[in-house]
């Protein structure tokens, strides 16, 4: 390996070992929830695509919320709860979709990891392994006895 990368390398598993060695993180990973989702990475990868996603409109519901409760103190107090009403179902609405979507992004990653992990595999499979086996094989059809034809063994008999 170059250079660079064994020096990302070093720096991606510092960064990985003091993750790992939060108190928090450590507490939350002993929780059944931490020990579940280390158990079920799909889970896992779906709920951060999900929590990704889903940010922007909840941020955008809080804000609407907000500005609708600044209203309602100025006396429209009726309007608000409808409002307020509407747009619950529409972040409902939004954050169902966004869990659909969040499944489907998680499988297509799930899916593209498996292929590029197994063809990363396949390309870099040593040598000496390749000639191992090639030596394997020479050596198996050498120690196998010749299969006679059968046309010769009705001629030798008569």
């Amino acid at each position: 390996m170059s250079k660079e990368m064994q020096e990302l390398q070093k720096q991606w598993h510092s960064m990985m070992q003091t993750i790992h060695t939060n108190s928090n993180v450590v507490s939350f990973m002993n929780s059944r929830v931490g020990q579940y989702l280390d158990d079920h990475p799909f889970v896992a990868l779906s709920l951060l695509v999900f929590i990704a996603v889903s940010a922007i409109p909840v941020a955008f519901f809080l804000i609407f919320v907000i500005s609708t409760t600044i209203v309602a103190c100025m006396g429209v107090i009726v309007i608000e709860g409808v409002v307020v009403s509407v747009g619950g179902i529409v972040l409902l609405c939004a954050l169902s979709g966004l869990g659909v979507l969040s499944l489907a992004v998680s499988g297509v990653l799930s899916i593209c990891y498996i292929a590029l992990s197994t063809l990363i595999n396949y390309w870099h499979t040593p040598n000496s392994l390749v000639k191992k086996q090639e030596a394997n094989e020479n050596s198996l059809l050498q120690s196998n006895p010749p299969v006679m034809d059968p046309s010769d063994k009705n001629t030798k008999s008569e």
